[in-house]
């Protein structure tokens, strides 16, 4: 029974050897790299990953990659797998990926796999990325240079040595943080926004200064790394010398520009103005020779400069140079003007009327010199309005020129101001004068309004007919009674007397006319007139009383007289 038992032990030896070595092959497996990273500044791309064995010099690593392309539909098309030329068999955990990187805004996939002799790991997770979105903008290029205790900072865009540029759009443009300090004392740096040609002014002379630059894309708010610090010492003061204007500033209302500094001369002075379109500071070339005189301000005696006439559009840089004779002062500060941004907005002018529970507002747009005031802003209006006895006040906003402000109260007296603002550009505009008035009684309906105007014409045409008539009537008894147009009938004969005047006189003023009736009698043959019967008809015609009074006899006699010839 023993014997079983002793052939048992080497079984049991050979099963445990068979085991560490399987044990040993388990740990030769390779484990893939992990953390898997690409890095880009500018076009230069790195491809970094993790690996926990960092002792094995023995392991190496094999880098490939995908490009995931978008044809003319806009559908992803993936390509095969293919190995990176500069990642392959590496001993450290990076690797340059440049070459591969032809499409900056197509997708990539990269994987990253471990190797010993004859052994690879699996691939490590896949790491997808855009070229452009991920890439950081390098540090700009830098010269100094001090002159006439100024420092003069030429600056060079990130990508200006490199044959391939991410950042070659057109619709890119590069501005520039600076940063500035003391080298010699412990105050804090200062940080401003600069072009690629600055000049910076009020610097102590005499002083080592250092800076660094920093490149941005606004509007894609990308900011890249600082360039290295560069320092300068900036030259001594001369003696002598003419200073150069200061306080160099912008005042604009409503498009109209201008341009002041400091009077800061004891002796006769005189100034020339210059400016440059911003864009020319982006070139390359040198901007000196692109300097414009503003017209209208060269050799000025005046600290002041008008320069509406040169805004056409887009962004300008101004100085100022001081002029004794021979003796030039340095330039000023240049001034960076953006119209739109500069200009305030000057208040609308406001027509106001009302009615019994409203107010009607008639706006016109802030006046300019010309129209490029609406070039720059898409204005809307703010109406602020409120009872004159109270303190609350009420607003209301739209972007047209009329305004109805309704559910007001009849009889009340309001008040109101009006701006203009700028949604864009959140610029608010200076407010218009106050007006105050009073809405329409209650009873005073426009129907009401329009009933007694009606009412009033027809009193007036009323009034005015009867005048009218009454004229007419009064002038025509006038005429009647001083401009007869009747004349005494024909057998009325006046005497040796003034003709009538008037049948409206009174008889005391009535001058007395000597006036017969001339009678035809005919006598016929057969019968003889009765002298009875004449004298009959001559009594009673004086019995009549017409045309006789006591004055009469004489003219009586010689009408008998006539008669009696007749008869005989």
């Amino acid at each position: 029974m023993a014997l079983p038992g002793l052939w048992r032990l080497p079984l049991l030896l050979l099963l445990l050897l068979g085991a560490v070595a399987l044990g040993q092959a388990g740990q030769m497996n390779l484990m893939s790299p992990y953390n898997v990273q690409v890095h880009a500044v500018n076009t230069n791309f790195t491809l970094k990953w993790k690996w926990d064995s960092q002792k094995d010099f023995e392991v190496t690593f094999s880098a490939q990659y995908q490009r995931i392309a978008e044809d003319d539909e806009e559908e992803e098309e993936e390509t095969d797998w293919k190995e990176i030329p500069g990642c392959q068999n590496v001993t450290v955990t990076e690797c340059d990926i440049s070459s591969e990187i032809t499409d900056y805004f197509s997708f990539y996939n990269v994987c990253v796999r471990a190797e010993k002799g004859e052994k690879r790991s699996p691939c490590s997770i896949t790491f997808l990325f855009r070229p452009y979105f991920i890439a950081e903008i390098g540090p700009p290029g830098v010269q100094l240079e001090s002159i006439d205790g100024v420092v003069k900072i030429t600056v060079s865009p990130p990508e200006k040595s490199q044959s391939r540029k991410m950042w070659s759009n057109e619709d890119i443009t590069f501005t520039y943080n600076l940063e500035s300090w003391e080298n010699s004392s412990n105050i804090e740096s200062k940080t401003r926004i600069i072009q690629r040609r600055e000049t910076i002014y009020d610097l102590a002379p005499g002083i080592i200064y250092c800076l660094r630059v920093q490149a941005r894309i606004t509007s894609e708010k990308k900011v890249g790394s600082f360039s290295p610090v560069s320092c300068v010492k900036t030259s001594e003061k001369a003696r002598n010398a003419l200073p150069y204007p200061m306080n160099v500033k912008v005042h604009a209302l409503n498009m109209k520009f201008l341009l002041t500094w400091d009077n800061q001369y004891d002796q006769n002075v005189s100034f020339i103005v210059q400016y440059l379109c911003a864009y020319l500071k982006s070139l390359q070339e040198d901007d000196l020779d692109k300097w414009t005189v503003v017209p209208g301000c060269e050799n000025i005696t005046t600290t002041q400069c008008d320069f509406s006439k040169i805004i056409l559009g887009g962004l300008y840089f101004l100085r100022v140079q001081a002029i004794n004779g021979y003796n030039k002062s340095r330039w000023s500060n240049e001034v960076k003007v953006d119209p739109c941004v500069v200009n305030e907005i000057g208040p609308p002018n406001v027509t106001v009327s009302s009615s019994e529970d409203s107010l009607r507002i008639q706006l016109t747009a802030p006046r300019t010199e010309n129209d490029s005031i609406s070039e720059c802003y898409d204005l809307t209006y703010q109406i602020l309005y409120w009872e004159n006895s109270s303190a609350l006040k009420k607003t209301k906003q739209q972007p047209l020129l009329l305004f109805t402000i309704s559910d007001l109260k009849p009889s009340t007296l309001y008040c109101l101001q009006v701006q203009a603002f700028s949604q864009v550009y959140i610029k608010y505009g200076h407010f218009s004068e106050m007006e105050c008035i009073r809405t329409l009684d209650a009873k005073t309906s426009p129907l009401a309004i329009l009933t007694t105007f009606v009412i009033a014409m027809i009193a007036f045409f009323f009034l005015a007919s009867v005048f009218g008539f009454g004229v007419y009537y009064i002038s025509r008894r006038i005429r009647y009674a001083f401009f007869p147009s009747c004349k005494p009938p024909s057998n009325i004969e006046c005497l040796g007397g003034q003709p009538f005047v008037s049948l409206y006189l009174s008889t005391s003023e009535e001058p007395t006319d000597n006036c017969c009736i001339i009678e035809n009698i005919v006598t016929e043959e057969t019968n003889q007139t009765d002298f009875k019967d004449y004298k009959h008809s001559k009594q009673s015609s004086r019995d009549s009383g017409n045309y006789s009074n006591d004055d009469d006899t004489s003219g009586t006699k010689v009408s008998e007289e006539m008669l009696e010839q007749e008869t005989s």
